[in-house]
Formats: structure tokens, C-alpha cells, sequence
């Protein structure tokens, strides 16, 4: 089944203990789809600037993502500019310039408002409901969101967390929005506002899915050169949302699976500077090490 994410499109410059990638194509909405293209077909709703080349744009269709939900305004693409702590488990922000982002109020194309599963890559809670006020029903919508909402949004957040099936966030984040210290109560008091699903992501240290029906840790894929973690949060949400479309399912087991393929999509991403390495990446990968995650869980 079609895949719908609305996102970001963006331009990022990454300092790492490994070097500086200057302009690099990133944002929430490209690392997701590049990430769950490689289990089905994804829809996304963007917006670029008159700066943004052909050969992003070609990069992104040769990889079977339906671009029709893009918007080109005048102005700049949105940039972002960060730099990664010697162990790279922590970022600091140097430069944002939202630029056509600033003001993008998402337009869903009529062709897009049935697709059943969707994705609101991280944005403002009200700019997310506009989007599930666009949509025809769909079957699963998951959210992903961040501190920044979590503290001066938190009214919308909550309207917002009533409406969708499933939640996205870290550790952190899911201890500030519910006032937990403790992660298993964190995660546990989430689903009371609303969401059927929360899933923790805990960088090197794996996830946690919680719902009312089962919970279900992971550790990470053992990576042993990380380049740049800029969007691994985004490509994990892509493996798993592409792995339930492609499935038309979202069964106890399919979740357990997806969880695993959203985990070793992240760990391809972390390889190379910006999306280069996820952009790269085809399915027979993919399958290769969800096989060696299989093994080393097993092998405890």
C-alpha cells in the first residue's frame, strides 16, 4: 500500500569528527522517504525554494518517490547547520533558517487523500492536524515531534496525540511530555493520551515499543563506523511506516518486524554524510542485516 509523509526538504551542513559535508540534501520528509521507498511506494508534501537543483529533485523520482506534493516558492530552501560532539550522542545547532519552511502550510493533493498509512514527519502539532484534516481516513497515522513543541505547544500536541495512532520520540522527549523520570512509565503514560502505539528511540542504545497490547525492546544495529547521525530518528520511522504499508498490516508481529527494519534502515544512514548512504542502499541490504540483527538477538 501508498505511503504518505509530510516533512521537510532541506539543505544541511554537518560538522562531525569525521569532517564538514557543506549543503548536503536533507530534511525530515527526504530521509524518511528515501528510507521507506525501499519497501514501498511513498507520497511526500514539501516545500523547496527556488534554489533547489534538478538533480535532487531527479535523485528523489529515479527512487520512485511521487514529488507531485512538493512545492517550489520563490525564496531559499530550508537550511540547517550543526556540529556533533566527539562521541557524536549530542549536536549543537549553529545556524536555522527556515526560509520557504518558515510559513509552509502543507496541501494535500486530491490524488494523495486516500493513502492509508501516514507519516507527520516533525512540525508544528497544529501544522500536523491540518494535515489529518485533509486526509480521507486513513488506516494508520503515526507523528513524530520534539522538545520544542512539547514545551510551548503542548495544548495542540495533546489535541493532536488524541487524533493518530502512534507516536515517535526519544527518550528525553517522552520523559518531558509526560513528567516521568522512569522509562517504562514514561512510555506507559504516553498511550494514556491517546496514541495506540509509542515508540522510544534511544540512539545507540536501540528502541522500545510500548501499547496496550504488548511492549517490545530492541537494541541497534551494531554499526561500527557512524560518519553522520543527521537523520537516522527520520529513515528508523521510514523502515518501520514502509515495512507496515508494504505489508497492509499492523499486526503484533508485523510491528516486531517493522521495528527491526526501521532499525537497520537508521543504521545505513549513520554511514555516510547526509543521505548519500541511505540514497545508495537497495532492499538486498536491507534484508542482509535485519538477518544479522535476527542472529544477534537470537544468539543471547
Amino acid at each position: 500500500m501508498s505511503l504518505l509523509v509530510v516533512g521537510s526538504t532541506a539543505f544541511d551542513t554537518v560538522e562531525t569528527p569525521h569532517g564538514t559535508a557543506t549543503d548536503c540534501l536533507g530534511g525530515s520528509g527526504t530521509y524518511f522517504s528515501l528510507a521507506a521507498r525501499l519497501f514501498t511506494t511513498v507520497r511526500l508534501v514539501s516545500v523547496v525554494g527556488a534554489d533547489f537543483p534538478g538533480e535532487h529533485r531527479k535523485l528523489l523520482q529515479d527512487r520512485g518517490i511521487d514529488l507531485t506534493g512538493v512545492e517550489s516558492k520563490p525564496g531559499k530552501t530550508f537550511r540547517w547547520h550543526g556540529r556533533y560532539s566527539s562521541d557524536m550522542n549530542s549536536r549543537e545547532t549553529l545556524d536555522v533558517q527556515l526560509n520557504t519552511f518558515g510559513d509552509f502550510q502543507p496541501k494535500i493533493p486530491p490524488g494523495f487523500r486516500k493513502t492509508p498509512f501516514v507519516f507527520l514527519a516533525n512540525g508544528a502539532p497544529t501544522t500536523q492536524r491540518s494535515v489529518l484534516e485533509q486526509m480521507d481516513a486513513p488506516r494508520f497515522c503515526v507523528a513524530d515531534t520534539m522538545d520544542l513543541w512539547i514545551e510551548h505547544q503542548r495544548a495542540g500536541l495533546l489535541d493532536l496525540l488524541a487524533r493518530i495512532d502512534g507516536l515517535i520520540v526519544n527518550d528525553d522527549e517522552v520523559k518531558q511530555l509526560t513528567g516521568k523520570a522512569n522509562l517504562i512509565q514514561a512510555g506507559r503514560k504516553a498511550l494514556e493520551l491517546g496514541p495506540k502505539l509509542v515508540i522510544v528511540k534511544k540512539g545507540e542504545h536501540g528502541c522500545f515499543l510500548f501499547s496496550n497490547f504488548f511492549h517490545c525492546a530492541l537494541p541497534a544495529y551494531p554499526t561500527e563506523s557512524v560518519v553522520d547521525p543527521t537523520g537516522a530518528g527520520d529513515s528508523f520511522a521510514g523502515g518501520f511506516m514502509g515495512h507496515l504499508a508494504n505489508c497492509d498490516s499492523v499486526s503484533v508481529w508485523n510491528m516486531k518486524r517493522a521495528l527491526a527494519y526501521g532499525t537497520v534502515t537508521a543504521s545505513l544512514t549513520v554511514e555516510g554524510f547526509g543521505v548519500d548512504r541511505i540514497a545508495s542502499a537497495d532492499r538486498e541490504t536491507i534484508e542482509r542485516r535485519y538477518q544479522e540483527l535476527q542472529s544477534f538477538i537470537a544468539s543471547v
